[in-house]
């Protein structure tokens, strides 16, 4: 999320509808796993820790999952949206057009903003989401053989 401000407030790039619902899931994984570790460094059941985990894995394959689709539509593998891809023509009346004109803003979603190693933010997000999952499951997995032990 600190990155997906810093490129939004510092370096300027507007986000778009698509970007701005790739962040929901971090809204629920971010207090989620904050209350994950504070539960196991207080002791919490190895079920709840686990469950918590799980859940958290399940927040971020969401997150993949929008990612995905967010670059899939950059790349143009299939359409996205229309209130933020494809052609603006529907301005309404002609007596309107330049007032309309000067209220819209549209921050396409089909054109990356940015693209470090042709990786759009979409995809890095694709990315960090995928690790996460894999750390969220190892961290079952640990959590699974400590408890055997």
């Amino acid at each position: 999320m600190l990155g997906a401000y810093f490129f939004q407030f510092v370096v300027g790039l507007a986000p778009c509808p698509l970007c701005l619902e790739q962040r929901i899931p971090y809204y629920f994984a971010i207090p989620l796993a904050i209350l994950v570790a504070l539960g196991a460094a207080r002791g919490a059941s190895p079920k709840l820790i686990r469950g918590g985990l799980a859940t958290l894995a399940a927040i971020m394959i969401l997150s993949i999952a929008l990612g995905a689709y967010h670059a899939g539509v950059e790349w143009k593998f299939w359409a996205g949206p229309t209130d933020c891809t494809g052609p603006i023509n529907d301005f309404g009346s002609a007596g309107n057009l330049l007032k309309q004109m000067q209220t819209t803003s549209v921050v396409r979603c089909d054109e990356a903003a940015w693209r470090l190693f042709g990786l759009s933010l979409a995809g890095y997000n694709v990315l960090i989401s995928a690790a996460l999952v894999a750390i969220a499951l190892g961290a079952v997995y640990q959590n699974l053989r400590q408890e055997k032990v």
